[in-house]
């Protein structure tokens, strides 16, 4: 955890050689890209895409396209600084990613725009996501189903609006 959270504040400027550091390109609310090398932020799960949630009234929105639009917000032309902790099944790097001297996962987490992944995190941005959900910020401010499990859904056959809801089997 030492690990994660010294690379979480380390400056652009000492990022070692085998790291990744540069303007990112947001794919998705959990996913960018720097200088050609694709990166998913560790220990997060954002909405996909096309995924909905609802708000406070009940009415759904494109929660996926929201976490992506706030995160390529807040990023900007700041220098983000990427340190590898792993790769995933698709041999995209896995990594600590930070602007300054925020972590772009808490910054995502503690703003409602995506969750703590225990299964990957072992509870990293579990305090931030409490926080969030007790602000009822984001996300938590409606309801939602987990990405990983709208992700097996639509896997499933689903149909993004069926697997949005709690109809699919999960929810919060």
């Amino acid at each position: 955890m030492l690990a994660l959270l010294l690379a979480a504040t380390m400056p652009a400027s000492q990022v070692r050689a085998d790291d990744t550091a540069g303007q990112a390109s947001v794919i998705d609310g959990d996913t960018i890209e720097i200088r050609g090398t694709r990166v998913r932020l560790f220990g997060i799960d954002a909405p996909e895409h096309d995924q909905l949630c609802r708000d406070q009234r009940g009415g759904s929105y494109r929660c996926g396209q929201v976490a992506a639009n706030a995160l390529a917000e807040f990023t900007g032309r700041q220098t983000v600084a990427c340190v590898e902790v792993d790769r995933d099944r698709y041999g995209r790097s896995v990594a600590v990613c930070s602007a300054g001297k925020i972590d772009l996962a808490d910054w995502l987490v503690r703003r409602g725009l995506a969750v703590d992944w225990p299964r990957y995190s072992k509870g990293a941005y579990a305090s931030a996501e409490a926080e969030a959900r007790g602000q009822q910020r984001g996300m938590w401010g409606g309801r939602f189903v987990e990405p990983w499990r709208y992700r097996q859904c639509i896997g499933g056959g689903g149909r993004p609006d069926v697997c949005s809801t709690e109809a699919s089997g999960a929810g919060r």
